[in-house]
């Protein structure tokens, strides 16, 4: 605990995807050596009997800074790895004239620890026609701008677009529209670029978010394994058709997903969805209190939520997390406006602010809102408030 208040007291962890290695070397210094001093002044006051011999803490010093270091070194590829899903390609959109996109994705793909894959170069001058429909049918998680000072003009409404579906952008400019993201100077490779972020850019806490769901549903899947099982016979002991319902999601940026549940519905319920629509109680995501297509069995699974425990392996996998907005089908993600789809920029959860606000007393739009909300003020604090209210939801049978 002495280690993590004096690194952020330091500022240590603000720094360590973007710092050049003389500043984590120097960060990383002061730390062990203000750490070290406190650990003498500690057995000092309490006046500790024997007391720490003098080599032992020149040996703690050394082998704390060299491991520390080390460590900090390699800490782009270990956040990347756990914020980005195991190392998943990043797919970016570069925006400018052909000679500095060329440079800029060599230098992207040169100097990177993540997976880059350029997904499309767009010409400044065709930006505005063009990002729409890559935001709208390709995976983007970052759109980079490299174009002249003097062409901001012409890229204004592209990076509005941009801020509106909350897509991370960069731009090597020192002029700037208003906007309403955060905004953050970074370093790619060794050239200074403004960071625009309408989604949470904090890649420490992202990445304990991330190791707390592998720990999370890794320790869910053995300790509820047995009513896994009693739920997967009960499905099959009360009528025909597989145990595990599959269905194709959209998740992060729009990565596509299967998502796996307990069958809860008869078998062939996507095909009846058609002449039930005109009954749904919201404009776009289907939804009916009493449908008639859940089983006797799949009311009683769906009241306490024991239908949503597959999901675990999804959360294991990658593809979710215990909180965040719940993944979309394709076709509900078609019918968004410009505005709801930003809530596609984070990585869709088990439970999110709206299971503890009352999901079905809420329309589509307060529905997005309350997501847009949610990736708005995310913190570590935010997620643990939200599993603490969601647990007496689903023990209640309120959950659904």
């Amino acid at each position: 605990m002495l280690w993590v208040a004096l690194g952020s007291m330091l500022r240590v962890y603000e720094y360590l995807d973007s710092a050049r290695p003389s500043r984590v070397v120097a960060h990383t210094f002061r730390q062990c050596l203000f750490g070290t001093i406190a650990v003498i002044l500690f057995q000092y006051f309490l006046r500790l009997n024997p007391t720490l011999s003098r080599t032992f803490l020149g040996l703690f010093f050394v082998y704390d800074f060299a491991l520390l270091t080390l460590f900090r070194w390699n800490s782009q590829r270990l956040i990347g790895a756990f914020h980005r899903g195991f190392g998943t390609p990043y797919h970016i959109v570069l925006v400018g004239n052909e000679e500095r996109t060329t440079r800029l994705a060599e230098s992207l793909r040169a100097g990177s620890p993540f997976r880059i894959q350029i997904s499309a170069t767009v010409p400044e001058t065709e930006c505005c026609r063009t990002l729409p429909r890559l935001l709208s049918t390709h995976i983007v998680d970052e759109v980079i701008f490299d174009i002249a000072t003097e062409k901001l003009s012409e890229v204004e409404d592209a990076l509005l677009l941009c801020d509106e579906e909350g897509v991370r952008t960069r731009i090597a400019l020192d002029l700037l529209p208003r906007m309403s993201s955060e905004l953050t100077l970074d370093r790619l490779g060794n050239a200074p670029v403004l960071t625009f972020s309408a989604a949470p850019l904090d890649e420490v806490s992202l990445a304990i978010k991330r190791l707390f769901d592998i720990v999370v549903s890794a320790v869910a899947l053995i300790v509820l394994s047995p009513i896994a099982a009693a739920a997967a016979l009960l499905i099959k002991l009360t009528g025909e058709g597989p145990v595990i319902f599959r269905q194709p999601r959209c998740g992060l940026n729009g990565r596509r997903f299967m998502l796996y549940k307990f069958r809860s519905m008869v078998v062939g319920a996507d095909g009846m969805k058609p002449d039930l629509e005109h009954l749904s109680e919201r404009e776009i995501a289907f939804k009916l209190s009493h449908d008639p297509r859940v089983t006797s069995i799949g009311r009683w699974l769906r009241k306490f939520s024991i239908d949503e425990l597959p999901q675990l392996w999804n959360v294991l996998r990658g593809d979710m997390s215990i909180v965040g907005p719940r993944p979309p089908l394709r076709e509900e993600v078609e019918r968004y406006e410009r505005w709801q789809r930003r809530r596609l920029r984070m990585r869709p959860g088990l439970t999110c602010l709206w299971a503890v606000m009352g999901r079905d007393r809420l329309d589509f739009n307060a529905w997005m809102r309350t997501d847009i909300s949610y990736i708005d003020n995310w913190s570590l604090r935010l997620d643990w408030s939200i599993i603490l209210k969601t647990i007496p939801h689903v023990l209640a049978g309120r959950a659904h």
